[in-house]
């Protein structure tokens, strides 16, 4: 239950969960556990192996994972979490994007001990006669409880008709593949409590929900996604890969350690004692930087690209009489520090600075105002010109 557990948000109904692993335990009989993905896009993020991480666990804990490809439901579009409606994908794009799905979600799985299914198998059967017949299985008042149509019904925005049968034909998979327990984002938990219910409507036990934090993207701000430009694909280039995670905020940093790292949370915790004595936060993401780049592609490729970020940092950025200033005790936001250390005139110039792209902190271009630093030493740059060290204590 501990492996279970860790990072997870919110696991229910744990006592049920329990039972059955103790039942699962005594009769030799693996859990089947369930993760669907529409391919929506053509390549897995970071964000999506939060989730995946933790299938893996309970795969190595001896379980049935299985790992559903959306192809179908991917034609409607989740709307979890939007505000107005996807526009649906052509089949032309769904298979495009299906296709290297798996292979990179294999790069976190066990091939060998994953069973893959395709949710068109069971839902290009219902027809319209089993898509009516499933819709009569659930209310209108129980979908609009959903807080994202709440709050576009409530604002005038527009829902179609099609969107409700987004939650009904993911909770349909769960019905056809008899699922004990589905995992996905905070943001699916609605979806995966119709799974729930619609297990009972079909005479089946009901599956245990387990959900996961989203991740953040690289502005600290917005989930990662692709449509916000702010994700690290894991199929990146070793040194992209690299660059971008060195280029998040440092508080940023121990969000991707507790979903992302490998390392225990007894390593983490030391980590994060090393940085409060005064350990350069930026050794810390070196660290991470390492362990994610090494995951997805090897430890050669790694130190390589530890090597090369390096050799930039110094061949690019800093020279040989650079000054410094010491701010005193953190920590700062990035226009407290650009403002504070005279890289700005004012607070306002050091916002427009960041926001037109033009602040680089140890050679990483700084997108986000909220970005504070703490105690270390860093290379702070604004345009072309203007650089200096700045030290917080």
């Amino acid at each position: 239950m501990r492996t279970v557990l860790r990072g997870c948000d919110e696991l229910i109904v744990q006592e049920d969960f329990m039972r059955a692993m103790q039942v699962s335990k005594n009769n030799n009989k693996p859990l089947r556990i369930k993760l669907g993905l529409d391919p929506t896009a053509p390549d897995i993020h970071l964000g999506h192996t939060v989730v995946l991480n933790k299938m893996r666990q309970l795969q190595d804990l001896g379980h049935q994972v299985i790992f559903l490809i959306g192809d179908f439901t991917a034609a409607i579009g989740d709307p979890s979490g939007r505000n107005a409606t996807r526009p649906p994908l052509t089949p032309e794009q769904i298979e495009t994007n299906a296709q290297t799905y798996y292979a990179q979600a294999s790069m976190i799985l066990d091939p060998q001990k994953t069973e893959i299914r395709y949710n068109s198998e069971w839902c290009d059967k219902l027809g319209a006669r089993g898509l009516i017949q499933l819709a009569s299985r659930y209310t209108v008042a129980r979908m609009i409880e959903r807080d994202d149509f709440t709050k576009r019904y409530k604002g005038g925005i527009p829902i179609s008709v099609h969107e409700f049968l987004y939650p009904l034909l993911q909770g349909y998979d769960s019905v056809m593949l008899q699922s004990d327990l589905e995992l996905g984002g905070t943001d699916q938990k609605f979806n995966l409590l119709v799974g729930r219910e619609l297990q009972k409507e079909y005479g089946q036990k009901p599956q245990c929900v387990l959900t996961m934090p989203l991740l953040e993207g690289l502005d600290g701000v917005d989930k990662m996604s692709k449509s916000k430009n702010n994700y690290i694909g894991i199929k990146e280039d070793p040194n992209s890969m690299f660059g971008k995670i060195m280029s998040i905020s440092d508080d940023l940093m121990w969000r991707y350690y507790d979903l992302l790292s490998f390392k225990s949370v007894d390593q983490i915790a030391q980590l994060k004692i090393q940085a409060q004595e005064g350990r350069n936060p930026r050794d810390i993401k070196v660290e991470l930087a390492q362990e994610i780049v090494a995951r997805f592609h090897n430890q050669g490729a790694a130190d390589q690209a530890l090597q090369d970020f390096e050799a930039r940092f110094r061949q690019g950025i800093i020279p040989e009489d650079l000054p410094e200033i010491k701010l005193g005790q953190g920590p700062f936001t990035m226009i407290q520090v650009l403002r504070d250390s005279a890289l700005a005139s004012s607070g306002s110039e050091a916002s427009r600075n960041i926001q037109q792209g033009g602040v680089k902190v140890d050679g990483q271009k700084i997108a986000d105002k909220t970005l504070q630093l703490s105690t270390g030493s860093y290379v702070v740059q604004v345009g072309k010109r203007k650089i200096a060290r700045v030290i917080i204590d």
